[in-house]
This record gives C-alpha cells, sequence and structure tokens, in this order.
C-alpha cells in the first residue's frame, strides 16, 4: 500500500539513462542499442518503492513533432525502462517548444496528470531533473526539486532547486530522511 499517494517523478534522459553527447549537446538515445541505464538507478527507485512512494517518469520528446525520431522508438524505450525500473509510467511530451502546449516542460501539466490519475499529493512529493526545465515544472507543480549535476545545462542563474545532487543514487540521502521525519 502506497503511504499518502506521494510520490518521485523522474525526468527520463539524463536521470534514468544516460543521454548522447554531441558536439556538447545532449540528446535522447535513438533507439533501444543506445539506451543506458545509469548504474544505481535500479536500485534507487527500487529504495524508494519499498518506502512507498509512486514513480513516475515525465519526459519530453520533441524530437518525434520535429521528424526526428519515430513516436515507437521512444515508447519501445520507455517500455524497456518500465520493465527494468519500478516506474508506475512515463508520461509524454512529444510537442515542441512551438507547439506551445501545456504539457511540455516547463510548464507543469504531466505532473498534474500523473497527479491526478494516481491522486498524489504533489507538496509531499519530488520532482527530479538534469535541466531548468525539469526544475521549473516541478516548482509549478508544487514538488520539492532535486537537480542532478551534469555539464551540459545552462540553467538561468536564479533556478534554485530545493536540493542539488551530483547522481541519481544520492537522491535516497534526501528523500527518505524526508519521508520518514514527518
Amino acid at each position: 500500500m502506497f503511504k499518502e499517494n506521494r510520490a518521485v517523478f523522474f525526468d527520463r534522459d539524463g536521470v534514468l539513462n544516460k543521454v548522447i553527447i554531441q558536439n556538447g549537446k545532449r540528446y535522447p538515445p535513438a533507439n533501444l542499442g543506445e539506451v543506458v541505464i545509469f548504474p544505481n538507478a535500479g536500485s534507487t527507485l527500487f529504495s524508494l518503492e519499498e518506502e512507498g512512494f509512486f514513480l513516475i517518469g515525465i519526459t519530453n520528446q520533441p524530437d518525434v513533432a520535429r521528424g526526428k525520431q519515430n513516436r515507437k522508438i521512444v515508447e519501445s524505450i520507455n517500455d524497456f525502462l518500465l520493465c527494468r525500473l519500478p516506474l508506475k509510467e512515463i508520461f509524454v511530451c512529444y510537442h515542441d517548444d512551438v507547439d506551445n502546449c501545456n504539457c511540455r516542460k516547463p510548464k507543469p501539466d504531466l505532473i498534474l496528470q500523473a497527479a491526478k490519475k494516481y491522486k498524489i499529493n504533489l507538496a509531499q512529493s519530488y520532482m527530479i531533473g538534469d535541466r531548468w526545465k525539469d526544475i521549473v515544472a516541478g516548482k509549478q507543480a508544487g514538488c520539492k526539486t532535486i537537480f542532478i549535476g551534469n555539464e551540459y545545462d545552462k540553467s538561468p542563474v536564479n533556478l534554485k532547486p530545493d536540493y542539488s545532487v551530483n547522481n541519481i543514487s544520492e537522491i535516497i540521502k534526501i528523500i527518505i530522511p524526508d519521508w520518514r521525519g514527518k
């Protein structure tokens, strides 16, 4: 049984799985063969699941709208992650910035959709991301935010996540003591 429907939301690329860096820019895996789940991602997520958290992926996949990626490949990558990690679901925005949709991070709609579907208390939940858009979406949804440091995000200087870590395994040191302390 889940305790108070608390959740941890995870960006996909750069948080759960490695991104592909080309010419200093980050890209999602182009196919299943490029998907590499971060070491300790599984054990971290299983520990959070044992504590009673819903675990949900939240990802922008604009390359579908740009014609650079096939939606079926994105779904196969998501299925691959869902089979290996204890994620409840992965919510996806397939739009590009020009579409001005409500589901594309930094807007919080994917988080809000998940919260409604699973009756999640967002004030007791966390958004984990490796880019400023993830942190803004989490804050706008009312979640606590954890930024995973990297060399490719050029975050606005005034962006202040609630916590910062170097890798996914470090989120346990924040979330579990915070959860047990309440």
